[in-house]
């Protein structure tokens, strides 16, 4: 083999290995994407299906059911709602009437959260779910509940 044929495999291999790098990342970074979604976009079905996202909002009151480990329970923006599922124990600050966020997929119009995360105080919720509470008309949604996602684990 000629030496310029060896520089252009060296050449052509290098691409071929680098091409492949950057496939592998863009896919774990796609793969690794967790959208939020309020009730609402979960009602419009503007959320995936079979795919891991977020939806958040309040509990609505009297909707919390505990057989053993499982949970169900409602998350409402006031003008939708969606019901979740959820195996395992719940945080300590999860009530009725106060906001959650829980990741999971949708699966047959239940929600199957595979983790639920409560605000950390009374006057906290998350900037996406203050912001779909106030599009639906909310009247708890004001500034004064918006606040950083550190409560939630981020």
């Amino acid at each position: 083999m000629k030496p310029r044929h060896k520089r252009f495999a060296i050449v052509g291999g290098l691409v071929v290995a680098s091409a492949a790098v950057v496939a592998l990342v863009l896919n774990a970074f796609q793969s690794n994407m967790v959208f939020f979604y309020s009730p609402s976009q979960v009602a419009a079905n503007e959320a995936p299906q079979g795919r891991t996202f977020r939806v958040g909002g309040l509990v609505e009151n009297g909707s919390v059911k505990v057989e053993g480990v499982k949970v169900h329970f409602i998350i409402t923006d006031s003008a939708q709602k969606v019901p979740v599922l959820y195996q395992g124990i719940l945080p300590d600050l999860f009530k009725e009437g106060k906001g959650v966020v829980a990741q999971g997929q949708l699966k047959g119009g239940v929600f199957e959260a595979r983790e639920v995360l409560a605000k950390h105080d009374e006057n906290y919720m998350p900037p996406e779910a203050a912001e779909a509470l106030k599009r639906a008309g909310h009247p708890q949604s004001g500034p004064q509940q918006t606040a950083t996602l550190q409560g939630y684990g981020k």
